[in-house]
């Protein structure tokens, strides 16, 4: 008896083991996109100052320095930050709550509301927002939608990024809700870490001796 219930102890840690492995790796995914997006952000800054003097230079100068391509370069950079920094966003807690609840909540209880606002809200949000999304940027590429004035950039690649955000942001959502379920099973524990809090399996308390 003690036995199996070594075996069954172990085979749990186990599978919390490869499960948060997988949360950690979407979270590296996650770091990759907020990382994009922060240069989106500086070339975003940069096209922008670019576009202020340009349209400056041309009261004294007369050169048509500025386009309507680099002022929409500039609007389709401020909507990469935002559609790419969403799921690092949610993977650093750094998204408004408006639950006044929460912050005074223990770490299950934190754990428990991640846990249900996750089923109940953030993914079917996401899977409605691709739903509808879809046939928006499908039509878009089927007839390579351009922007509507002289000299501007084609839309539908930014319009897939949309897809790519919420697709991103939903599975960053499991990843929560993997770190949360093994939070609330006693399987994960808090690492201190420079870039914040890490969640962690407990697979040291299996040993070989079994329990």
């Amino acid at each position: 008896m003690t036995i199996r219930c070594s075996d069954a102890i172990r085979a749990r840690s186990a599978f919390w083991r490869r499960a948060l492995r997988t949360a950690h790796a979407i979270d590296r995914l996650s770091g990759l996109a907020g990382t994009l997006a922060a240069w989106c952000c500086l070339a975003m800054v940069l096209l922008g100052a670019f576009n202020a003097l340009a349209r400056y230079s041309e009261r004294w100068t007369g050169w048509g320095l500025s386009s309507n391509a680099f002022i929409e370069g500039q609007w389709y950079l401020f909507g990469l930050v935002f559609l790419l920094a969403a799921a690092a966003t949610l993977r650093d807690g750094r998204h408004v709550r408006v639950d006044l609840l929460y912050s005074r909540l223990g770490r299950r209880g934190r754990a428990w509301i991640d846990l249900v606002g996750g089923l109940l809200f953030l993914l079917p949000f996401c899977l409605f927002a691709l739903r509808f999304s879809w046939p928006s940027v499908l039509r878009s590429w089927q007839i390579r939608e351009g922007s509507p004035d002289p000299g501007g950039l084609a839309r539908y690649p930014i319009k897939s990024v949309v897809l790519i955000a919420f697709a991103l942001l939903a599975v960053q959502g499991i990843a929560e809700l993997i770190k949360a379920a093994a939070i609330l099973c006693g399987q994960a524990r808090d690492d201190a870490a420079a870039d914040g809090v890490v969640i962690a399996p407990l697979a040291d308390r299996v040993t070989s001796g079994g329990d």
